[in-house]
């Protein structure tokens, strides 16, 4: 089937270019032209989605409650230990399809789950050792997202191979049982290699992993909290992004996420590499992570939702661009000399890095797959610049991902039905 869209503006990779036509066929975008009449609406390359956890949308709202004493990122991972060893393999597949249909109404048409949840609530692996990745593909398969698979590598609970703790116990795997589970990860979906982070794979794990990998895309946490930037020169002496670069093949195949806590030497040390940072503003944000410096990073970043405490890509680019007007007493920070709409200039990083991040081909040019998303509008800038800043609401009209239609009208078709299995698992687990 061969279908042809106009548009009266489109994000090409050369930039906005007015009145565009788009053939599409076999999934791919097969011919761009310029200068074809009679288009409306503004069209962009679908978002990358670089870091989400998703079953963690169903305690979005949970954790908003002060304890006893000081909230951080290590009391609200109580409350997600307990969450994860309540989950069965429906409700994992219950709350990502609720996660993925959120995605693609806000403007993502491709996620790369990092997924840890992998065994029994006792621990025990189930009889299909992915059982909880097939569900995952199951969810994106019915929803349309493209899929990355990034199984997780969790060993240990502190640096220096500390015993994991009782309740991570569905996390664990040897190097032997990870292997097993990373080649049927590969036989569901596209795979790579997801070392969680320092504190959980020793040195010489992170040696095979990296071997493991080769050049598909390797994501691991780095230097989120301070605490962890803490213990880890207690152990090692240096600073976690300072220790990788030093220890570790660092390369374009890697994205670091987060990299919250880096030095000026340490960021213009993973420029260097050709790495991406993983960015999750609205999760960092929600954490008490901290800011990235953003501002003056000369290399590769994409975004991600991380906790899915809520989707929009638009409010990912929103919070990124806040967070360092803050951080920086200015405004338009993330802007360039060249690219001057802030927005634009974001957008067109965080694609480009979420892209590579996933080993993704993207962009509106002819070869690439035909994942793209529309917003309503007549000037691109100033209508892209409101849907990251002013929209209530995702601005997102339709979506397309490798031409499949999956968002008519700001509408996922499964949303009802998403919604519905999704409160009912809920419902069972809080």
């Amino acid at each position: 089937m061969v279908e042809t869209l106009i548009f009266r503006h489109a994000l090409l990779p050369e930039g906005w270019v007015e009145n565009v036509s788009l053939t599409i066929a076999d999934g791919n975008i097969t011919s761009v032209e310029r200068g074809i009449p009679g288009g409306t609406g503004i069209a962009l390359p679908g978002m990358p989605n670089l870091h989400s956890h998703s079953f963690q949308r169903a305690m979005a709202g949970y954790a908003e409650l002060r304890g006893p004493g000081a909230d951080s990122f290590w009391t609200w991972r109580e409350l997600m230990y307990r969450l994860a060893l309540g989950m069965n393999p429906d409700d994992v597949q219950a709350v990502a399809t609720q996660a993925f249909v959120e995605m693609l109404e806000g403007g993502y048409t491709a996620v790369a789950e990092f997924h840890y949840l992998h065994h029994a609530p006792d621990g025990t692996p189930y009889t299909d050792i992915a059982e909880m990745a097939a569900r995952l593909t199951a969810a994106a398969e019915a929803t349309g997202i493209e899929l990355l698979l990034l199984p997780v590598f969790y060993a240990h609970a502190g640096f220096g191979g500390t015993a994991p703790l009782p309740e991570q116990r569905r996390f664990i795997n040897s190097l032997d049982a990870y292997a097993e589970l990373y080649e049927r990860c590969a036989t569901l979906a596209p795979s790579g290699i997801a070392p969680h982070s320092l504190r959980a794979a020793t040195p010489e794990e992170l040696r095979a992993l990296t071997t493991l990998a080769g050049t598909r895309p390797l994501h691991i946490h780095i230097a989120e909290q301070t605490a962890e930037v803490e213990a880890c020169l207690a152990w090692s002496g240096l600073r976690p992004v300072e220790y990788l670069l030093r220890h570790a093949p660092v390369a374009p195949n890697w994205c670091l996420v987060h990299a919250t806590h880096v030095t000026p030497t340490e960021a213009t040390g993973i420029a260097a590499s050709g790495a991406v940072v993983g960015l999750c503003p609205l999760t960092e944000a929600n954490l008490g992570d901290g800011i990235f410096p953003a501002h003056d990073f000369p290399g590769a970043f994409g975004i991600g939702s991380d906790s899915n405490v809520l989707i929009d890509a638009g409010r990912e680019l929103q919070m990124l661009e806040y967070s360092q007007r803050l951080a920086q007493h200015q405004r338009n920070v993330m802007a360039s000399a060249t690219i001057r709409p802030t927005a634009t200039a974001m957008y067109q990083r965080a694609l480009a890095g979420g892209a590579q991040a996933m080993g993704l081909q993207t962009g509106l040019a002819p070869g690439a797959p035909a994942s793209l998303v529309t917003i309503a509008g007549d000037d691109p800038d100033t209508t892209l610049a409101q849907a990251v800043f002013t929209a209530r609401t995702p601005a997102i009209r339709d979506v397309w991902v490798r031409g499949r239609r999956v968002v008519a009208e700001g509408r996922h078709h499964l949303a009802a039905s998403a919604r519905a299995g999704f409160g009912a698992a809920v419902k069972r687990l809080v």
